[in-house]
């Protein structure tokens, strides 16, 4: 059970989330314990290369970039250089619109 399970849920029942992640992989975008404000992603064809988005790669969740993006493919990564993975759009439920403090 990851640390985004409840959020996600929320996500794919048209919810909008709000949640503090900690750590520092994003570092330079998101800061530890800012607030972060994510919706769900209506169309994915409006996702976009440098996106941030709420998602699942290879098991783990994740609040990271979108790195690349190939037909309904995303490339998922951190803003610190790491590759996470390519996911479909079965695997991104929200996008990032907004940061607080």
């Amino acid at each position: 059970m990851g640390w985004a399970i409840a959020y996600i849920a929320k996500l794919k029942n048209g919810e909008t989330v709000l949640f503090r992640p900690r750590g520092h992989s994003m570092k330079g975008k998101i800061e530890s314990g800012q607030l972060c404000t994510v919706e769900p992603v209506a169309e994915f064809t409006e996702l976009e290369k440098g996106d941030i988005v709420l998602c699942k790669v290879n098991g783990n969740e994740y609040l990271h970039l979108i790195k690349a993006i190939n037909g309904a493919r995303f490339q998922i990564g951190n803003n610190r250089g790491r590759i996470n993975g390519w996911v479909g759009t079965n695997a991104v439920f929200g996008k990032l619109v907004k940061i607080e403090d």
